[in-house]
């Protein structure tokens, strides 16, 4: 069964969406945190499968959490639930290392979705944020222009390789690797690294590997 942590300093949300996930889902919520510290705290007791996380609870926000969390369990599956749209939040939330993004307006459908793909490996972003995003880059068109040595080094970007890791695993130099990632911004019209990795994500060039 899948062991969820809810962290959101909205009690009466915490305790709808608990039963939510027990009820309906069932999956099993080990923990519930109210603020981004209580989450790293639990998060290292209970070990949960996926993490359900604000972004903006007192003290530490769910991004911090979220970065902090990864550094003890780098494969942990956090998915922020959220009310922010602004794409500001969804690339600070995955440069921090969540794996998916979710509106709290979504429904309980697309969220037991999203909690079984991020078990799989899967990066769930809710359709609302990730259109307007998607169409910019589809609107360059830069996807066509890229070539297999670029399409590469995207590739293992989307997998969360730094550029040491790139050029090991390539036969390359790093500063080729950073040539390289600049021409494929400049081609996808991104202006930073989680953009392009959220892009080769749902162009299905690349997926994020389940432990």
């Amino acid at each position: 069964m899948t062991r969820i942590l809810i962290a959101d300093d909205h009690r009466l949300f915490r305790k709808g969406l608990r039963q939510l996930c027990e009820v309906s889902g069932g999956f099993q919520v080990v923990a519930e945190a109210e603020s981004g510290r209580a989450a790293v705290a639990l998060a290292r007791e209970h070990q949960p499968d996926v993490i359900l996380m604000d972004i903006r609870m007192p003290g530490m926000d769910g991004v911090e959490a979220c970065r902090q969390i990864l550094t003890d369990q780098p494969h942990a599956a956090i998915i922020m639930l959220t009310m922010y749209r602004e794409n500001r939040h969804l690339t600070d939330a995955l440069a921090a290392g969540a794996r998916g993004y979710l509106l709290k307006n979504c429904d309980e459908a697309t969220l037991f979705a999203a909690i079984r793909a991020a078990v799989r490996g899967e990066a769930p972003v809710d359709p609302a944020m990730l259109g307007p995003l998607l169409q910019r880059l589809q609107a360059s068109d830069g996807s066509k222009q890229l070539t297999d040595g670029e399409r590469a080094v995207l590739v293992r970007v989307a997998q969360g390789d730094d550029n040491k890791q790139i050029a090991e695993a390539l036969h390359l130099t790093p500063g080729t690797v950073a040539n390289r990632l600049r021409v494929i911004y400049e081609k996808l019209a991104v202006t930073n690294r989680t953009e392009a990795a959220l892009y080769a994500l749902r162009m299905g060039w690349a997926t994020l590997d389940a432990e």
